[in-house]
């Protein structure tokens, strides 16, 4: 056979799987399959459509946007029926804490799990298990009276264990993206998989509103169960991926550890999610957009949809420009950049009165968003350790997640003590500052190479 090549007859007879390349060693399994789809993913030419030609990225990106649409139809469905019970607008906000707690509070040994079971098993158990707790929705919507004084306990209760779901199913899936996409092509296939969660995050809302309002909510729900059928579905296809390292003897709290001590150590990955956490939490006005559109720009409802939609058109835009090119050279200043520009088109939405201008602003962020994004995430895979992926990427989620959840409350918040206006433009600062911060600090992040780390092999430990 050509240099180029793999003959599935020499796994397990000449060949020693520790003696060969990472991208071979990652693919060398019990499966035939795998090695074969290694072949193909090795064949794949450099092209925009380069990530998405290999079968099993495919599956995977197919998996995640019917999972993201579903659950974004079901947040939009599940907010509806409980303010419609309770009339109370702390009720919305404690279906978000009642996720968050359970996420947080599992995403650790989430990622412990998902460094030693089959991480595709995970994440069928884990979408038949956001299934259940749609039909169980279904059935309470259907069966149990409007009037039960217990009713929005239920929700919150249901809401809690998709929490827990979700954190065992992200740290998993970044072992999965790791497992089906070769690493040559880490930034094209994390530049595709961003475009169709932000596709999945704008058609979701939007679907999930407009079926319950001209269908009714029985037909929303039965969709979004569809859409989780679909994902598994999905899954099911993709071939199952055995872990190719065996855990040490240790427990789950030593394990846990390595994985956080892990992230803390490394100077670029700590200072990319410092970076996400700052600007995230502090210059993100996505909770004030009601606000901005009704007392600011006089826009409506309407102004309002096209202010959220703004954001996700500059970020999806965005993505599809970075698929077409190759990993960056300068991504370590392109980062820094990027935030600092997310600060400042925050300042200008907060200080702008015009439409035109504050739909500009935040198609803008979006844009400096989908860049951080995409550098942050494609660093992380070629960063971490194919044993280590699930509890790096928990540390990780955390992060994120606890910035995104916080980061409503932190505007909120702000916006009651400072005013509106003056703590979107605080927050702008902040993310600037901190820019100056990862700078000074974080010396590697800024000479942050993905062309260069992209041909490294990945770290052993």
């Amino acid at each position: 056979m050509g240099t180029g090549s793999i003959d599935p007859r020499r796994i397990g007879r000449e060949s020693n799987v520790a003696n060969t390349p990472y991208e071979f060693r990652q693919h060398t399994i019990i499966s035939g399959l795998a090695v074969e789809n290694y072949a193909r993913m090795n064949a794949v030419p450099d092209s925009v459509e380069s990530a998405v030609q290999v079968r099993d990225f495919r599956y995977y990106l197919a998996f995640r946007f019917c999972l993201t649409l579903a659950l974004q139809m079901q947040g939009v469905v599940v907010g509806w029926q409980v303010y419609e019970i309770t009339k109370s607008p702390l009720s919305l906000g404690l279906v978000g804490l009642a996720e968050a707690v359970s996420y947080i509070g599992t995403s650790l040994f989430g990622g412990h799990v998902a460094d030693i079971v089959v991480r595709r098993r995970i994440l069928l158990v884990c979408a038949a298990i956001y299934t259940a707790c749609s039909v169980s929705l279904l059935g309470v919507t259907l069966f149990v009276p409007v009037t039960w004084p217990h009713l929005v306990l239920v929700f919150y209760f249901v809401i809690f264990l998709t929490g827990i779901a979700r954190g065992f199913i992200a740290p998993a899936i970044y072992g999965v993206f790791a497992q089906v996409v070769p690493r040559r092509l880490y930034l094209n296939a994390g530049a595709w998989s961003a475009n169709f969660w932000y596709a999945a995050a704008v058609a979701g809302p939007a679907f999930g509103g407009l079926i319950y309002g001209y269908l009714g909510v029985v037909a929303a729900y039965v969709t979004l169960i569809l859409c989780l059928f679909a994902s598994i579905f999905s899954m099911w296809l993709l071939p199952s991926y055995p872990l190719e390292h065996k855990m040490q003897e240790e427990n789950v709290f030593q394990s846990i550890s390595k994985g956080i001590a892990f992230v803390f150590s490394n100077q670029i990955i700590l200072g990319a999610l410092s970076l996400d956490l700052v600007a995230v939490l502090f210059g993100g006005a996505v909770a004030m957009l009601p606000i901005f559109a009704s007392d600011v720009l006089h826009t409506g409802p309407q102004g309002l949809g096209w202010l959220r939609a703004a954001t996700f058109l500059g970020s999806i835009s965005m993505g599809l420009y970075m698929a077409r090119n190759g990993p960056m050279r300068h991504a370590g200043i392109a980062l820094f950049v990027c935030v600092a520009g997310f600060g400042a088109s925050m300042i200008v939405f907060a200080l702008s009165k015009s439409f035109a201008l504050s739909f500009a602003m935040l198609f803008l962020s979006g844009v400096f968003d989908s860049v951080s994004v995409i550098i942050r995430s494609t660093t992380l895979q070629l960063s971490m350790p194919d044993h280590m992926r699930g509890r790096v990427a928990a540390v990780n989620n955390i992060f994120i997640g606890t910035s995104n959840e916080l980061g409503a409350f932190e505007s909120g918040f702000a916006a009651r003590f400072l005013g509106l206006i003056p703590s979107v433009v605080m927050g702008g600062c902040i993310s600037i500052l901190s820019v100056f911060v990862a700078a000074f600090a974080a010396p590697k992040l800024r000479a942050l190479d993905l062309q260069a780390l992209t041909k490294q092999d990945a770290p052993a430990k």
